[in-house]
């Protein structure tokens, strides 16, 4: 899909990793928070020229110097992540898939 590696939580992913770097799931909620720390969104080259995927940014930089801070991070990349797979279209996907 990207040319990187998801990470999950009970099956839902909340983040990801791509050519040494960590993006985390954002959404209306938090991507304020995380423009505020300057993440940048994740970029990757597809068939078609460039993706930019606006739902993952990257750490902020805090979270590389302490643990409470990526816990922090990482807890809102996993509710945004949650709060995606409640959307209405996001579970009638899911009912499709399982029929």
């Amino acid at each position: 899909m990207f040319g990187g590696h998801g990470i999950y939580h009970d099956g839902l992913m909340f983040a990801l990793v791509s050519n040494g770097r960590c993006y985390l799931k954002a959404d209306e909620h938090t991507v304020a928070a995380f423009a505020e720390q300057g993440c940048e969104p994740f970029r990757y080259r597809g068939a078609r020229g460039e993706v930019t995927m606006r739902g993952y940014l990257t750490l902020p930089e805090t979270c590389l110097e302490s643990a409470s801070e990526m816990s922090h991070w990482a807890r809102l990349a996993l509710e945004a992540s949650l709060r995606n797979a409640n959307k209405p279209a996001a579970r009638a996907r899911r009912r499709a898939t399982r029929e």
